[in-house]
């Protein structure tokens, strides 16, 4: 069995998502605290294992449906590379390590990630099915992430956080489900709910979500807590404008809105974007106080 296998059945590349839990890390100032940023990769990589378990249960699951896909065909567990038993065996393991290091780690992390973890079981086996809800659930994941960062470092979770992370996490799958819908031979066979959208009705939503994703960012620079003490962040906002735009392009004219990991490790523009952004609103956080 292949490195590479394993690595496609955890589906590592996701794992560039959980590095929302660094969020509080950076917007705290304590970016270069060395023992915080060590307990919130410790964190990462609990999140990350949780996560992959449940990848593969998802996988089990769908493995039927996956096999008449042009692409998740091709998934170890769709092709028949990797046997079922071996597949429960190692997402058993990744759970009990997760679990274990996370309650050891801090006790509130320990419940968000339980948390994050029924939540995605119930969408796995009930939620996907239902239309709105699907994508609210999905987004709800990414929310808990930064949240779990914070409880870490027993940081105040701010509220604007919440806020921005809900609104990109939608804006994200929004875009994606737009894919699937365009691109998918009768899509519903795939994923029932796309049998509820439409094209017209994705793109108004993600319009909707998208100036709201703008809007509430440009207030957090100037009216959150942050801000108030770190004036300069609004210097930040070009990035994030540039980072929308350049994701709605490689969308419509590239077609690269199915996989957002893709352009996130791929993207050359966003990656340096997505950096600049990083480094800039960490180094007037830090050090213009």
């Amino acid at each position: 069995m292949h490195f590479k296998t394993i690595t496609e059945l955890l589906r590592v590349k996701q794992w560039i998502k959980n590095l929302l839990l660094f969020a509080a890390l950076v917007f705290t100032g304590n970016i270069l605290n060395l023992p915080l940023f060590l307990k919130v990769l410790t964190g990462f990589f609990l999140f990350c294992f949780a996560a992959s378990s449940l990848y593969i249960i998802n996988d089990l699951k769908d493995a039927k449906e996956d096999r008449l896909h042009p692409l998740k065909k091709n998934r170890p567990i769709a092709s028949g590379t990797i046997d079922s038993v071996f597949a429960v065996t190692l997402s058993c393991l990744l759970f009990v390590i997760s679990l274990t290091g996370a309650f050891f780690l801090n006790f509130n992390f320990f419940i968000v990630l339980l948390s994050y973890i029924i939540m995605t079981m119930l969408y796995t086996y009930y939620l996907k099915h239902i239309v709105i809800l699907d994508v609210l659930e999905v987004a709800a994941g990414f929310v808990l992430r930064p949240v779990a960062g914070a409880f870490i470092i027993d940081a105040v979770i701010s509220p604007w956080l919440l806020v921005c992370t809900t609104l990109l996490a939608l804006f994200v799958i929004l875009s994606k489900r737009r894919h699937e819908l365009l691109t998918l031979n009768d899509a519903s066979k795939h994923r029932k709910t796309l049998a509820e959208y439409s094209p017209e009705l994705l793109n108004e939503m993600m319009s909707i979500v998208t100036s709201s994703t703008l809007i509430a960012y440009c207030l957090y620079t100037f009216s959150s807590t942050t801000s108030s003490n770190h004036h300069y962040m609004m210097f930040t906002i070009p990035f994030v404008l540039y980072g929308i735009f350049r994701y709605l392009y490689l969308m419509h004219k590239k077609n690269l809105g199915g996989a957002p990991e893709l352009i996130f490790l791929k993207d050359i523009p966003m990656i340096i974007d997505i950096s600049l952004w990083v480094i800039t609103s960490a180094i007037i956080i830090t050090f213009f106080k």
